[in-house]
């Protein structure tokens, strides 16, 4: 029991690191257009962390805890090493200020943790297609949306005086941050909650997958408070590197990434918050011109999400044989 409890608590602070290293997608382009500042926009945002418990369901932890990794493999030491791999590779990229994915990070963890203790054959090869599909599908989506959401914004509002379309989309972006705050934490705790309650029932505590609410709410609860704390190294890269955005473009941005997540979600999709809000920021840059967008940072970017899945599964298939013997 003791070990279990560990194992959890150590999913939680990746839960935490989770939302401390993407909390710069939930607040830079509301906190880079000034409509608030950091400290009000952190707090606004782990408010909708939290408030998604209650609204977005389970299904992504179904995904990520049964659908993607042979139950009858998963065990105390996988799991562990999992995590290991994915806390990893979340604070090197958040040391050097790369937003990745640090849900990626976790499914690679995981899958090198599983691979390490049976080979292959762990890997529920059906259960992937979806989320390694949207490794392209996420950020293309965010960026054709926010393309177009800009475009159309644009035409819609072209007779308004610019003072009056400020005032406007400054209130427009607390809906926006809002609802892509809750669609991130409705996404992201829910790759937690897959971890702890596929623990839970490879150690005979639960007869089948059915995420309990306390593990609802202990995983919402880790990553709001991870945003809370905010990961600030971040938010530069997000709010002005890529490309510089005034509030209808912050708007257009994070309604762009919110439509993206929350469908996904729904849909029982994990999907990378990070590469979804960078696809709808590089899109609504794009309709200025295609140099507004800082396409060298952009590409950085990118490489980073191609090493993710990787890097997290070597680190964890390098740390299962220590995690053996931990728990012996």
């Amino acid at each position: 029991m003791t070990i279990l409890v560990a194992i959890i608590l150590v999913a939680l602070i990746f839960d935490f690191l989770n939302g401390f290293h993407d909390a710069a997608n939930s607040i830079a382009t509301v906190v880079s257009t000034r409509v608030l500042s950091p400290q009000v926009a952190v707090v606004w945002a782990a408010f909708f962390n939290f408030v998604a418990a209650f609204v977005l369901g389970t299904h992504v932890a179904k995904t990520i805890g049964k659908g993607m990794i042979d139950l009858a493999v998963v065990s105390e030491e996988v799991i562990l090493a999992g995590l290991v791999g994915a806390i990893f590779w979340n604070l090197v990229t958040w040391y050097y200020g790369i937003p990745v994915s640090s849900s990626h990070a976790l499914v690679g963890g995981y899958a090198g943790a599983a691979i390490s203790k049976a080979g292959f054959g762990a890997l529920l090869l059906s259960g992937w297609i979806k989320p390694l599909l949207f490794i392209v599908v996420a950020p293309v989506l965010g960026l054709i949306l926010g393309l177009t959401l800009s475009i159309l914004v644009t035409w819609i509002f072209r007779r308004w005086h610019p003072h009056r379309l400020d005032r406007f989309f400054r209130r427009g972006q607390l809906v926006s941050a809002a609802a892509y705050s809750l669609g991130h934490g409705g996404n992201d705790a829910q790759k937690t909650m897959g971890i702890i309650t596929g623990l839970l029932v490879a150690a005979g505590k639960l007869d089948e997958f059915e995420v309990p609410l306390w593990v609802i709410l202990i995983s919402h609860f880790a990553i709001a408070m991870g945003t809370l704390f905010g990961g600030w190294r971040i938010v530069k890269t997000m709010g002005s590197k890529i490309t510089k955005l005034q509030p209808m473009g912050g708007f257009c941005a994070e309604s762009a990434g919110a439509l993206t997540i929350v469908g996904a979600t729904l849909g029982g999709i994990p999907v990378s918050t990070t590469h979804t809000i960078t696809g709808a920021i590089m899109g609504v840059g794009a309709t200025r011109r295609l140099s507004a967008v800082k396409w060298g940072v952009a590409g950085r970017i990118v490489w980073a999400w191609i090493l993710t899945i990787p890097i997290a599964a070597a680190v964890a298939w390098l740390a299962y044989p220590a995690a053996q013997m931990l728990l012996r």
